[in-house]
């Protein structure tokens, strides 16, 4: 797998991709809605991409930014494959994966400084404790916090944190984040939040309809899950953000399951398959049977590596 994640122009994201699944999404586009690949690696960085533009009978252009803007570069590719080539080189970082084509420096407006923030300590404090316990979750992307940072001290026509000024803050306790996760990656070691999505993807073959940080409550999740899976599906498990925000302080993960014929017979048998799942990926559950009660995973050493 590509430790990047790739967009599309639909929307849709493409995450961990092998080198094949990315050979075959530049070789589709060209056509209506779908003329774009932009990919960034993972955990994503600010101002570190590829992407790649083409509309069907003409060329490829495929750019690509190394940290900032005057480290912004253009080529122009008749055909596929040498974009195919550079772009898998870029996402494993391959040496000498730039060699090849013309490349050629794009010149962009310098952006102008960004004012500090003029918050009192106590808005600044809140603002970036919520941020950083978004960042603890782990599931939030760089454009999300950002939109987080703009919109948290918002009081009707009071807005005293700009777009540019949010983006700033938001990227900075986002390094910040992945300057930790690299000593574990070093550890080399399956984290908690890793085993539950294997246990999770484990339940998904197996017929349910399972879902992490699945909306923002139980009365949402409650009222969206029947359409989240295949219509076959036997039943459901999920979390929703703020069980995330709780297991991500220390305080254990609650599940909400069931089955979507609405009985207790349903609901208490798939517990059981949840448990057994989550035990069969090394995570502690507690559970009495009872299928009127939720179950919680705990303890957990909440360490979710950052995608973005």
């Amino acid at each position: 797998m590509l430790a990047i994640t790739v967009d599309t122009e639909s929307g849709r994201r493409h995450s961990r991709v092998t080198a094949e699944a990315l050979a075959g999404l530049v070789r589709r586009i060209g056509g209506e809605d779908d003329k774009f690949l932009v990919a960034q690696r993972i955990p994503d960085l600010p101002d570190v991409f590829i992407q790649v533009w083409h509309e069907a009978g003409g060329p490829y252009t495929l750019e690509y930014r190394d940290g900032a803007a005057d480290r912004h570069f253009r080529a122009m590719l008749d055909a596929a494959e040498p974009v195919i080539t550079a772009m898998t080189g870029w996402a494993r970082a391959t040496t000498g994966w730039h060699a090849g084509p013309d490349w050629q420096r794009l010149d962009f407006e310098v952006p102008a400084p960004v004012p500090p923030l003029d918050l009192s300590e106590e808005d600044r404090t809140l603002l970036e404790t919520r941020i950083r316990e978004v960042i603890l979750g782990g599931y939030a992307t760089r454009a999300e916090l950002a939109e987080l940072a703009e919109d948290y001290l918002v009081s009707g026509d009071f807005r005293p944190v700009s777009p540019e000024q949010a983006r700033q803050l938001a990227d900075r306790l986002w390094l910040e984040r992945v300057a930790e996760q690299a000593a574990w990656d070093e550890e080399g070691e399956e984290t908690d939040p890793e085993r539950l999505s294997r246990a999770f993807a484990a339940l998904e073959s197996a017929g349910l309809t399972a879902r992490e940080n699945f909306t923002c409550c139980r009365s949402c999740g409650q009222a969206e899950i029947g359409g989240a899976g295949s219509p076959d599906a036997r039943g459901f498990v999920y979390f929703h953000s703020q069980s995330t925000d709780a297991a991500a302080l220390g305080h254990g993960l609650t599940l909400m399951y069931g089955g979507f014929d609405g009985s207790e017979e349903t609901t208490a048998s798939v517990g059981r398959e949840t448990v057994a799942a989550l035990e069969r990926c090394g995570l502690s559950v507690e559970w009495d049977g009872d299928p009127g009660q939720a179950i919680t995973v705990t303890p957990l050493n909440w360490r979710k590596r950052l995608e973005g």
